[in-house]
């Protein structure tokens, strides 16, 4: 099996910034689950806010500058996508889609992808359901069934109400991405039973690695 490679996207504007520390988290998450697998995957981290300026510029002019295209290709060329924004106004980030909107509307199709996002409060966590997860419906991406937020109560505790805390959310979500990674990938010739098998039995086995 070649060596996936996963992009993460980030859209928080904050230096630190709490949507990068919660794709950190899931893209440290998803390298654990797919090593458990015996896979070693390739990791690039894509902070939109030093492409701003990029963007705005391809919105206008309908062309890319060069390192915006450069990142759309090498997003194009992953095996999978980890994408985390802010919530701003109940939805997700202008600058996210905005991003989003200058990429080929063919680039995410069939694309694993794990959704996060970060806020002031847990009452906005539905925006992942309602703004974000559409989204990528609509880019016909394969989008994980867990979708993680993270509120500054979760950040180093768990949620104090017997849910699952948040790496434990994490993990749960990027082994649901490690599934669809390794679906995808094509057989190896020494696993082809695993990478064969149904999304189900590919979760149940990498669950069973932990």
């Amino acid at each position: 099996m070649s060596t996936p490679s996963i992009v993460v996207v980030s859209a928080g504007l904050g230096v630190p910034s709490s949507s990068r520390m919660l794709a950190d988290q899931l893209a440290e998450s998803a390298v654990e689950a797919l090593g458990a697998a015996g896979v070693t995957a390739e990791v690039e981290t894509i902070e939109l806010r030093e492409l701003a300026l990029d963007i705005a510029n391809h919105l206008v002019t309908g062309f890319a500058p060069p390192a915006l295209a450069a990142v759309q290709e090498r997003l194009a060329a992953a095996d999978a996508l980890i994408v985390v924004s802010p919530v701003f106004s109940g939805s997700y980030s202008g600058l996210l889609k905005s991003f989003f909107d200058v990429l080929d509307p063919k680039a995410l199709e069939g694309m694993p992808v794990l959704l996060g996002a970060t806020g002031g409060s847990a009452r906005h966590s539905l925006m992942l359901e309602h703004a974000l997860r559409p989204l990528f419906t609509y880019l016909r991406a394969v989008v994980v069934p867990t979708a993680v937020y993270a509120a500054p109560q979760d950040w180093g505790a768990g949620s104090g109400d017997g849910a699952p805390g948040l790496e434990q959310r994490s993990r749960r979500a990027a082994k649901e991405l490690v599934a669809l990674i390794l679906g995808s990938l094509g057989p190896r010739p020494t696993r082809a039973p695993e990478v064969s098998a149904p999304f189900e039995e590919l979760l149940a086995k990498i669950q069973g690695n932990r």
